[in-house]
């Protein structure tokens, strides 16, 4: 089935679009580019063996809204939300509304081709590996209380400086705390932090 899977960039940046379809197109996959999330909505009920990768923010309607609606329609597919930097808690909510993944802009090519591998296996229903609740609260109980207060900051988006001032330490000491965080939740990168916090929520209130 991997093979004849088809990738839906929607973008209202033409640039963006091209850009995307030529990395996907020489990376193998079929790639089909739509302006808006209303041209994707128009023909998304007809989709089968599809992904999607959809900007966050967009005119017509946010990359949030689409996936609500596409939800709303039962025509829910394995989502990528490209975000930028500042857009952390929208993204969040967009996980929270369905997407597998979001990746921070600037991205890499790699960065990319693996979200997209990982959409691809969700498709094909093929066994991955995953973590399990039970592990992740295992994860969470190495935390200390100051690591906690930290992490919930970084998954809400806020930045070093922010976050010291909120906890009335220095930056340095929230870089400190953010590698433990990210060493004891064995998470590879900030979309993996989130996912882990989304399967755990209650044990973070």
């Amino acid at each position: 089935m991997s093979e004849d899977v088809v990738i839906h960039i929607v973008d209202d940046e033409e640039p963006v679009r091209k850009s995307l379809a030529f990395l996907l197109t020489m990376s193998g996959h079929a790639a089909r580019v739509h302006e808006s999330a209303t041209a994707f909505l128009g023909v998304a009920a007809g989709l089968r063996n599809a992904c999607l990768i959809t900007d966050l923010r967009m005119p017509d309607m946010s990359g949030v809204e689409l996936l609500r609606r596409l939800n709303e329609a039962g025509h829910m597919l394995p989502a990528i939300v490209i975000t930028g930097h500042g857009d952390v808690p929208m993204a969040v909510e967009a996980m929270k509304a369905g997407a597998l993944d979001f990746i921070e802009k600037p991205f890499s090519e790699s960065v990319l081709l693996e979200a997209i591998a990982r959409a691809v296996a969700q498709l094909d229903k093929q066994p991955r590996e995953g973590t399990s609740a039970a592990d992740i609260r295992r994860r969470l109980e190495q935390l200390s209380e100051r690591e906690r207060q930290v992490m919930s900051r970084i998954v809400a988006g806020l930045p070093n400086k922010t976050i010291a001032y909120e906890l009335d330490i220095s930056p340095r000491t929230v870089e400190v705390h953010r590698a433990n965080v990210m060493m004891k939740m064995q998470a590879k990168n900030l979309p993996e932090l989130v996912r882990m916090v989304l399967t755990t929520e209650d044990d973070l209130l």
